[in-house]
């Protein structure tokens, strides 16, 4: 038997391909390819999402169902998104050091 004598399939990623499935599809939620649901109590708690939604340009479908608690988690997830935390970049060996002293980097706090 050769060394070249492979046994298995070829291709693992071939039926993944051939189905169909995207994996970096870039569906963002509260468009319309993905409208947010919300059910709400009443009429006017509808009126006030609506304006809500209206005014940040996203896409809802919003259900009014005295039956059914309020939920609104997906458009709340929507409008407090947290902000992105950039930390302070710590310098190079060899940049002046950030305490003022004129030392290097190196020399005085690292």
């Amino acid at each position: 038997m050769s060394k070249f004598f492979f046994k298995g399939r070829r291709d693992v990623m071939q039926n993944h391909a051939q189905s169909g499935y995207n994996v970096n599809r870039g569906v963002k939620a509260g468009t319309e390819e993905a409208p947010v649901s919300v059910v709400v109590n009443t009429e006017a708690r509808k009126a006030e999402i609506e304006a809500l939604v209206a005014e940040h340009a996203i896409v809802a479908n919003i259900v009014v169902d005295a039956a059914q608690a309020e939920n609104t988690v997906a458009l709340d997830t929507l409008l407090n998104k947290p902000a992105t935390i950039t930390f302070e970049k710590t310098p190079n060996r060899n940049d002046p050091c950030s305490c003022g002293s004129g030392k290097k980097y190196k020399k005085c706090c690292g």
